[in-house]
């Protein structure tokens, strides 16, 4: 044998062996006699099919295996179509096979809506089966004598297989739970009465149907803890207290201010009335000249008058002294 003739061999050795992958790729003989075995029944074409499709033939299989086992009946197209639309096809398998076995009403169309949806539907079965227990955050409300309190809760839910599809989620149990709360706190007359049966706020919590639309059930509310907080009604009094101390020192001090201004004005006038009074004694000579002039008033009419003047003068004397002697007396017997 020439070297032509080994080298045209050996191309067409590797020839084979890259058409035998190619081949072993597009048509997997394992995943179709392992079916075989588990009585599914799938076709080579199908597998190629999904290769071409670029489905992975052992995820449709090996779930269509475990369904056939657990005695669902599905078929390829169904669980291929799931995949194409974005869906966990083993996750959806499991909780078909969790549901059946619990005795659990869930179609195929309803385990890909709720995997569609965005859920993790194996939980959702699973919470279905064995309930969840949501522990609240701390919810502080004030009893109507004003004292404030602090309570935790646990709510027990199981899933609402029905409502997952567009059902509110935990973050609305847990407000519409600490809604109630604050409701319950707030309508008790004292907080007493609430620290004495806590039972009253899970009553009146579930009686609210607060898992309307939602997609758990309630199944019980338990107040874990309630603590004690502030006096809140006392605080508020003290608050409003200043803030009316506040306002009536600033009435307080618009009027000092008024009369502050009211006497500055007063001091004003009484400067005017003065300068109008010693403008007016001012006349006065001008008014004794001129009658001394045209002889109206002669030169003894004069010296009465200032007389007159002088004697009044005395007597408002000894009055005043008159009366600092009665006050200084007065005043020395009171000391005796």
């Amino acid at each position: 044998m020439d070297a032509s003739s080994s080298m045209f061999v050996l191309i067409a050795a590797f020839a084979g062996v890259i058409l035998l992958f190619i081949f072993l790729y597009f048509v997997p003989v394992n995943l179709w006699i392992t079916a075989q075995f588990a009585n599914v029944r799938v076709g080579i074409g199908e597998l190629i099919g999904m290769r071409i499709r670029k489905v992975p033939p052992s995820v449709i299989v090996n779930s269509l295996i475990t369904a056939t086992k657990a005695g669902l009946q599905l078929t390829t197209n169904e669980l291929e179509t799931h995949y194409l639309a974005g869906g966990n096809v083993p996750a959806v398998i499991r909780a078909l096979i969790s549901a059946d076995k619990a005795n659990i009403n869930l179609s195929f169309k309803q385990a890909t809506a709720i995997d569609l949806a965005g859920r993790d539907v194996f939980e959702a079965v699973q919470i279905s089966v064995n309930p969840k227990v949501i522990n609240t955050p701390s919810v502080a409300a004030v009893a109507a004598d004003g004292i404030q309190l602090i309570a935790k809760a646990r709510v027990t839910v199981r899933a609402n297989i029905a409502q997952l599809v567009g059902g509110a989620g935990e973050e609305t149990i847990l407000a519409r739970v600490g809604e109630g709360i604050v409701t319950s706190i707030g309508s008790a007359a004292t907080h007493k009465s609430v620290l004495e049966n806590p039972d009253k706020i899970s009553k009146l919590v579930l009686q609210r149907g607060l898992d309307a639309g939602t997609a758990f059930e309630i199944l019980s509310i338990d107040i874990a803890d309630i603590d004690v907080g502030t006096n809140i009604g006392a605080k508020l009094q003290i608050d409003q207290a200043s803030a009316d101390l506040k306002v009536a020192e600033a009435k307080a001090e618009e009027r000092r201010a008024m009369a502050v201004a009211l006497e500055q004005e007063m001091r004003a006038k009484s400067v005017e009335m003065r300068a109008k009074v010693i403008e007016a004694e001012a006349e006065v000579p001008k008014a004794l000249a001129d009658a001394f002039r045209t002889g109206n008033l002669g030169v003894m009419d004069y010296y009465k008058m200032e007389n007159v003047k002088a004697d009044t003068s005395m007597r408002d004397a000894i009055a005043n002294s008159d009366k600092d002697t009665k006050d200084s007396g007065g005043s020395k017997s009171e000391k005796k």
